[in-house]
């Protein structure tokens, strides 16, 4: 059964060690976050989708499958730096079954060229889980090989995206996602713009279902995912993200400084 892990205050510990801790915690979430990968470049006019290429930064992005590729995909996921090198983001509401979802980075034409890779536990925040609050629909997930052979960890074998803690209203940002009737990933830049204090919205066309808990690339890093108000979306034209406000770095910093 796959554990859901919700975000929780460390214990109290003696001065001396909670300094050095302190300390090597702000190194950790510093590399977590900074902005040292490749960029998401826009290939397109800003709003217009068009296939994704297949570069690094599209290999980090995946469609999740319902058991296997037979089962055909419905959500997309990315993967994040964490410490255990093995963490995925993508929108809480793609997480009502975790035991049986799998992972494709890089899923193209009905092939997986880096493995499937299976969820092991799920991070959701406890505003989602009570209530299904679109504020919180965001979530991470670390996976495993899925018995294919392969082992190691999914960061050492496609990389990872950083996460951006905070971001203008009006930035721009790269969505890359897996519409359900496609074996190939969208990709559509555009300018955001707050559709509220904590959701953000995107026009760019065909982003239709499957592509809930895309990532929305800023900088390179991830800025949010598709999702949030009317589960990112009522039609294909306009997408919504949850702002990344603290509560989801915290449950970030849950997932990607857990040891496992």
């Amino acid at each position: 059964m796959i554990q859901r892990i919700l975000p929780h205050k460390a214990a109290g510990r003696p001065r001396a060690r909670r300094a050095s801790r302190i300390l090597l915690a702000v190194c950790a979430m510093g590399a977590l976050l900074s902005l040292d990968l490749p960029e998401a470049g826009a290939a397109s006019p800003l709003g217009v989708s068009a296939e994704a290429p297949a570069d690094a930064v599209a290999g980090r992005v995946g469609a999740l499958f319902a058991g296997g590729p037979d089962g055909g995909h419905f959500c997309t996921a990315s993967v994040v730096r964490s410490a255990g090198r093995d963490l995925i983001a993508t929108a809480a509401h793609c997480l009502g079954y975790p035991d049986t979802t799998v992972f494709a980075p890089g899923y193209r034409d009905g092939e997986a060229p880096y493995g499937l890779w299976r969820l092991t536990r799920a991070y959701v925040a406890p505003g989602w889980a009570d209530g299904r609050d679109p504020d919180d629909d965001i979530a991470f997930a670390t996976v495993a090989p899925d018995g294919d052979g392969r082992t190691g960890a999914v960061e050492d074998v496609v990389g990872a995206f950083p996460v951006a803690a905070a971001q203008p209203g009006d930035v721009t940002v790269t969505v890359l996602g897996y519409p359900s009737i496609l074996d190939a990933p969208l990709s559509c830049s555009n300018a955001t713009g707050l559709f509220s204090p904590t959701q953000r919205r995107i026009d760019c066309p065909d982003l239709s279902g499957g592509t809930s808990g895309s990532p929305w690339l800023a900088g390179g890093a991830l800025a949010g995912v598709l999702g949030g108000y009317e589960g990112g979306g009522s039609v294909p034209e306009v997408s919504y993200s949850a702002v990344m406000g603290d509560e989801a770095l915290a449950l970030y910093r849950e997932a990607a400084e857990a040891v496992r």
